[in-house]
């Protein structure tokens, strides 16, 4: 079955995730959706004290998700138009997962289930996964204020908690295709042909406007 492509692109903080969408949306002339980040006024709260924060930032990522899908669903997809986005909005729960206290937690997934249950899902993911060192060294190198304080065992965390987030999902979503990377190996920033390579695989699934399943 045909479908209009929506590709997702995912992986933990610092992986090149927008990186990577900006380079294939203007291969294959897909709309790129970029999450909001640094628009959030609590993340660099969030990184200073976890426990204190994780709530508000939370919240405001899911809300601000929701809202872009919404707009993406109206004027793109339902008009067969392509998407690319460096997100996939499942990765709500990862973080929500890691960060809320049960209570908190509980009253977010509530929510996150409303607000998602309709909401348009990817057909194709694209996952980079890379070591804590390459991690470390991309957040350092691209300078974001708000990311300044992230601490090296929330990310290893993190990083853990996206490998378990993907196996469950390869398990849940069989058909859905899923592009693995691996981030240490891969530069698709710096060498032209790691992107080429990436971009036949990428080729597999989308040809003319269409997702091949």
């Amino acid at each position: 079955m045909n479908q209009i492509p929506f590709i997702a692109v995912e992986g933990p903080i610092g992986v090149g995730k927008s990186s990577l969408s900006k380079k294939l949306a203007s291969y294959f002339e897909l709309h790129l959706l970029k999450e909001i980040v640094e628009e959030n006024p609590f993340l660099g709260k969030f990184y200073d004290d976890i426990d204190e924060w994780s709530f508000q930032t939370e919240m405001f990522f899911l809300c601000n998700r929701y809202k872009q899908l919404e707009e993406i669903e109206k004027k793109y997809l339902k008009l067969k138009k392509s998407v690319i986005a460096d997100y996939h909005i499942s990765k709500n729960m990862i973080f929500a997962k890691r960060t809320l206290p049960e209570k908190q937690f509980n009253k977010y997934s509530e929510i996150y289930h409303i607000l998602t249950q309709d909401m348009p899902k990817p057909n194709v993911m694209i996952y980079i996964d890379a070591s804590l060192e390459t991690l470390l060294d991309r957040i350092h190198l691209r300078g974001r204020e708000v990311e300044k304080n992230i601490q090296p065992a929330y990310l290893a965390q993190l990083s853990q908690d996206y490998q378990v987030f993907m196996a469950e999902f390869e398990r849940m979503n069989p058909t859905i295709p899923v592009i693995r990377i691996n981030g240490d190996e891969m530069d698709f920033v710096k060498e032209q042909q790691d992107l080429k390579l990436i971009i036949e695989q990428v080729k597999e699934y989308v040809k003319e406007g269409e997702v091949i399943l």
